[in-house]
């Protein structure tokens, strides 16, 4: 029957998990100490982010994707820029998501020049148009940039802070390797999440009345989320 399904763009409100470390002993007492132990715990669905694993392709996925999911992290995808990863994603039922590449720009030389020509990363990444329900931009090893609306089911994720230029109604993750001086700025802060090097919190807490639909800021002070108002 050719009418008996259709393929349509979906709209996923998924997080995910950065590893930082392949030692799965320590990384059971890390999730204990964040998430405790029950078995009754509501399972989440999470992306596993292996990105900052020298070798991701050696872990022992059945006890780590068992580990996590006894701390209600239930994983439906591996992010890598490895690609031995397919396979191992293919094995346990995940999705893959390879990790995006940065853009990189050559500097002008003169011709004469035999030096050779060394790649540079730009210092930031530049959004233009508004970020929709559904859409991820991410800034690899720089700032993002964000020039319009981005709208509530959009997630914006960067290396270093994030500028919104606008309101920022979806999720906006920055520090995503762990850099904690990165901070969050918009103009409206009408956030679903933000998050600074793993720290975040969710709407389902409420914005203070001081900074929801205003120019606020977020950065991170010993270990906790600050959200404060910024002058015009």
């Amino acid at each position: 029957m050719a009418n008996a399904f259709e393929i349509k763009s979906a709209s996923l409100d998924l997080l995910a998990i950065l590893l930082r470390t392949d030692n799965l002993n320590e990384l059971s007492q890390a999730l204990e100490a964040r998430f405790g132990v029950s078995a009754d715990i509501p399972s989440e669905a999470f992306m596993l982010d292996l990105e900052a694993l020298p070798s991701p392709e050696a872990i022992d996925y059945e006890q780590l994707l068992s580990m996590l999911s006894r701390h209600g992290v239930r994983i439906v995808a591996l992010r890598s820029a490895n690609t031995d990863l397919v396979d191992i994603a293919r094995q346990y039922g995940l999705a893959y998501a390879c990790t995006p590449v940065p853009v990189r720009v050559q500097p002008s030389m003169p011709e004469s020049s035999k030096a050779p020509l060394e790649p540079v990363l730009m210092s930031s990444r530049v959004i233009e148009r508004p970020v929709r329900a559904g859409q991820q931009i991410y800034a690899k090893g720089c700032d993002l940039v964000v020039l319009s609306m981005v709208s509530a089911g959009a997630e914006i994720i960067a290396d270093g802070s994030i500028h919104v230029y606008a309101p920022l109604r979806g999720r906006a993750l920055a520090g995503a390797r762990g850099n904690t001086a990165a901070r969050i700025f918009t103009r409206s802060m009408e956030a679903e999440l933000v998050s600074i090097a793993g720290v975040y919190r969710t709407i389902e807490q409420a914005l203070p009345a001081s900074i929801l639909g205003k120019p606020a800021q977020v950065y991170l002070e010993n270990e906790r989320l600050v959200m404060t108002a910024l002058l015009e």
